[in-house]
């Protein structure tokens, strides 16, 4: 009943739609989401895709999905596993697809020879972060995480 299928160009469309609602989830502001399908289809099935993505089916319902990409470890030489999103829609949920879908993403990491596989969680999302415990991952506390963006990025890029 539980299918996970990688996403194609024609999925597009429901990859925002799961990027909205995650967002949604997630209480982002107004406007804080920007990707559109046209750059969405660009960035992850262009000529140079920036990162991958699965779906997961429940019957013949689209329930939740997963976004990766490569990252790359000099300590370890080699190319890491990187979860950006990973959403089971509620109405999905307490049917083992966020499971699947993180293993999905790890036998992946698996076969491409990746020793790491990260993600990160918000902090007051206590159901996740005792769900990744649960299954051995462990919080990287001593790790303050950074962004710069808008203007802030422009100043520094001059």
């Amino acid at each position: 009943m539980l299918r996970i299928m990688p996403a194609t160009e024609v999925d597009t469309p429901l990859l925002v739609e799961f990027i909205h609602a995650l967002a949604e989830y997630e209480r982002a502001g107004p406007g804080d989401v920007q990707v559109t399908e046209a750059a969405l289809r660009e960035s992850m099935f262009g000529e140079r895709p920036a990162a991958e993505a699965i779906i997961a089916y429940y019957g013949d319902d689209p329930a939740g999905f997963a976004v990766f990409f490569h990252n790359f470890s000099t300590w370890t030489g080699k190319r890491g596993m990187y979860l950006e999103d990973l959403f089971v829609k509620p109405e999905f949920r307490g049917h083992g697809i966020g499971r699947a879908l993180l293993e999905a993403v790890a036998k992946i990491a698996v076969e491409r020879d990746c020793p790491r596989y990260q993600w990160m969680v918000l902090d007051w999302n206590q159901p996740a972060i005792e769900f990744y415990q649960r299954l051995g991952a462990r919080p990287l506390d001593e790790w303050t995480g950074y962004r710069v963006t808008g203007e802030a990025l422009r100043k520094l890029a001059r």
